[in-house]
């Protein structure tokens, strides 16, 4: 039986993701291949239902509620496999919250893509961190509403950040570019490695009293993992 394509999906929140992703597979429906795509976030999503009035009958969702979403999305990626091999998907995009700056859901031996939103100002690619810096492929949306200079610094400012991805225009509302980004996709996703998948970067250090439901604040209330500000004298 051929194999499975995996592409991670990632960037700030409203940055277009969902629309991005609507066009991207519909796209690649229409050339013959089975798609099918899991959005992960946090506590409300509709976008399950969003693709499948697209015509993307293989849609899910998950939601993280009180845990750390990037975490989820790590502890659910292997299930997630396994879910789009049993229905024999040509492709399965895994989309995330993309709330922490600090995570990256990128797969070794997968397709990773970052998207970003012009609006974040030419200062964001310098924020976003691995889920940019790992990326294979950076797509940024809403261009139209940015000047063709700030276009161009902010293009200059991804490649600086990912030096070795490819950057693509899009527009997500209307899904100019998309068919573009759709035959990019096909050439650079490759099937899944045999062995056991693994992030491309790792998680941050958690495991606080916060993460395990305090809410008082203050020095005896702390245990775990702890980082403290150093304040000018």
């Amino acid at each position: 039986m051929p194999g499975m394509r995996l592409v991670t999906m990632a960037g700030p929140p409203t940055c277009g993701k969902t629309s991005v992703l609507r066009h991207l597979l519909g796209h690649l429906q229409k050339a013959g291949h089975k798609v099918g795509v899991v959005k992960l976030d946090c506590l409300t999503t509709q976008d399950a239902k969003i693709f499948r009035e697209a015509g993307i009958e293989d849609s899910a969702q998950g939601l993280s509620g009180s845990l750390c979403p990037d975490h989820f999305f790590a502890g659910n990626v292997p299930r997630l496999i396994e879910w789009g091999q049993g229905r024999a998907l040509d492709y399965l995009f895994l989309e995330s919250a993309g709330l922490c700056n600090r995570c990256s859901p990128h797969i070794r031996g997968s397709l990773g893509i970052c998207v970003l939103d012009h609006l974040g100002g030419i200062g964001l690619p310098a924020k976003i961190g691995p889920m940019l810096r790992t990326a294979d492929l950076v797509v940024t949306t809403r261009g139209d509403l940015v000047s063709q200079a700030e276009r161009e610094v902010f293009a200059l400012q991804a490649r600086k950040h990912a030096p070795k991805a490819r950057t693509v225009g899009v527009h997500g509302q209307t899904g100019q570019g998309t068919l573009e980004l759709s035959r990019i996709v096909s050439r650079l996703a490759t099937f899944l490695p045999d062995d056991e998948p693994r992030l491309r970067f790792s998680m941050p250090a958690a495991v606080c009293s916060y993460c395990l439901g305090e809410t008082r604040l203050g020095d005896s209330r702390q245990i775990g993992n702890l980082k403290l500000l150093e304040l000018p004298a």
